[in-house]
């Protein structure tokens, strides 16, 4: 029997906390906020398998947002300083 290996590739998105919006738990950034790897706007977020969550370069738990298509949710992202660097990891299959 063959193997069949499963199709698994990662986008990455950047920006900085002050490109959020809201306080609180309704803090978000919204996809259109942030560039791809290749330096340009992103329009969304695709639907991931997984993702990972860097803030100041710093994995971030599971638990720390929630994300979809046209934004992630970082709950007290609004206490950070708006330089602070954020990078979300998409993981699709």
């Amino acid at each position: 029997m063959a193997i069949i290996k499963p199709f698994v590739a990662s986008r990455r998105f950047s920006t900085t906390a002050g490109d959020g919006t809201g306080v609180g738990a309704a803090f978000n950034i919204l996809a259109t906020a942030t560039t791809t790897d290749t330096g340009v706007a992103a329009t969304a977020f695709p639907v991931p398998t997984y993702y990972n969550l860097y803030i100041n370069t710093q994995i971030q738990t599971g638990d720390s947002s929630t994300i979809s298509t046209t934004a992630i949710t970082i709950p007290g992202g609004d206490t950070l300083d708006p330089a602070t660097p954020i990078v979300i990891e998409i993981v699709v299959t």
